[in-house]
């Protein structure tokens, strides 16, 4: 989510391959050398694809004057997209040609924002063919997995002005939301907000399920939207 604060990011941490097949992953990536770049990946999709796209990531990004292309060094954010749509497709590719001719599904979908020193904070979502599309005016937050149950709370009450507060109230409302309508969503909760220009990781942590303030706002929110619903006009039934 784009805020004029900055960038607010959550993920879940449930993967399933079945109801009788469930874990729990990081699906949250960040990367920060302080002064010059902070950058974060989200992942929704096939495991295998996100956590080898990741680890090929991280792994050209620790020596950088060894190996092409850096994410730590590329210019601009949207070099940065360019680079990572491009390992997202090879991998794909590369699962897909080596992997079992099975009826398996090796897509994913990314997120990646964050700001190189220079330039103002972008947000990018990366499809499953290396292509992407950036956030702005019209459309300023992105989603990837489960949408539909979440979605509609953030289009009715986010506003660029939020606080990082408001905005972490918000996310949690939405996620509550998809937690209670779809198994495959699961607690924790992997949170960052980005303070615009800090090239800092600063504001990052995790929601556990039984957090305090997380239930009182889950309870809080289900008790309001009875309230409201209470409050609406009667709709009036007609006979033959």
């Amino acid at each position: 989510m784009m805020l004029r604060r900055g960038l607010v990011f959550m993920s879940d941490t449930r993967t399933n391959a079945g109801l009788d097949n469930i874990s729990t992953f990081r699906k949250m990536t960040v990367w920060n050398e302080p002064g010059d770049r902070v950058l974060t990946i989200m992942s929704a999709g096939n495991l295998a694809t996100t956590q080898a796209v990741i680890s090929l990531l991280d792994e050209r990004s620790k020596l950088p004057a060894d190996r092409k292309p850096s994410l730590m060094k590329a210019p601009s954010m949207f070099q940065a997209a360019c680079m990572v749509g491009d390992t997202l497709r090879e991998v794909i590719r590369d699962l897909k040609d080596g992997g079992q001719r099975a009826e398996s599904n090796f897509d994913a979908t990314l997120i990646l924002g964050g700001q190189i020193a220079g330039s103002p904070s972008r947000l990018f979502l990366i499809y499953p063919e290396g292509n992407f599309i950036e956030a702005g005016e019209d459309t300023p937050f992105f989603q990837i997995g489960e949408i539909k149950y979440g979605r509609p709370i953030l289009v009715r009450a986010y506003d660029p002005d939020l606080s990082f507060e408001s905005a972490m109230k918000l996310l949690l409302v939405s996620f509550d939301s998809t937690l209670k309508a779809n198994l495959s969503v699961g607690a924790p909760l992997d949170y960052f907000c980005y303070e615009a220009d800090s090239l800092i990781k600063k504001h990052v942590g995790r929601v556990e399920a039984d957090n305090k303030q997380f239930q009182t706002i889950s309870t809080q929110w289900g008790d309001a939207l009875k309230q409201a619903l209470d409050t609406l006009p009667d709709v009036t039934l007609t006979t033959d």
